[in-house]
């Protein structure tokens, strides 16, 4: 049987991770994230992206974009994981004991980013959990950005609405973030 298109980009995209990961982690390390990834890959079965793409194609890109920025270990892993409890039957309880409470712990700051929404009245208690989660740990916000990154660059698939409240917040809050962070491959790509 010959493999699907979208098995062949999904071997491809973590063949480039795994290999970005080999220039500075330790073979334990890539294990690890190799179970972060395979755990992933299991809980967004059968999910597909608006595009149609495997979900999974998702987490991939926002771990190849921290392994580009050398994050360590958890972090990748949380970026891998990073949609399993909000978007599948994972519970952050299931990422601690597969993984630690460090990867539950960046996953769940990462779940409470993605529920804030920018706006007149919302914006200055958004703005506060955002300052909190870098407070608490930076890891997150590499993370969020990570996942902003890959978001915009499949936004075309989204409504015109969705579009323009991703541009706006993209333009208002995590581009200069990426800038202020020094991440300014990121802040390019999101400009």
């Amino acid at each position: 049987m010959t493999p699907s298109m979208s098995e062949l980009e999904l071997k491809h995209l973590w063949e480039r991770c795994l290999g970005l990961a080999q220039e500075y982690l330790d073979t334990d390390s890539l294990q690890t994230i190799t179970r972060a990834y395979t755990f992933a890959t299991q809980a967004h079965a059968g999910q597909l992206r608006k595009s149609g793409r495997p979900y999974i194609v998702h987490p991939v890109h926002v771990a190849i974009t921290l392994t580009e920025l050398r994050q360590d270990v958890p972090t990748l892993c949380a970026g891998l994981l990073h949609d399993t409890v909000e978007d599948c039957s994972v519970t952050p309880a299931d990422v601690q004991h597969h993984f630690g409470e460090d990867v539950a712990r960046l996953v769940e700051g990462v779940t409470n980013l993605g529920r804030m929404y920018f706006g007149t009245r919302a914006q200055a208690e958004n703005l506060r959990k955002l300052f909190l989660a870098m407070a608490n740990d930076s890891r997150v916000v590499f993370i969020k950005l990570a996942d902003r990154l890959h978001n915009m660059q499949t936004v075309r698939f989204l409504s015109d609405a969705a579009q323009i409240r991703m541009a706006l917040e993209t333009q208002d809050i995590f581009a200069p973030l990426a800038h202020r962070l020094g991440l300014w491959s990121i802040k390019l790509q999101l400009h």
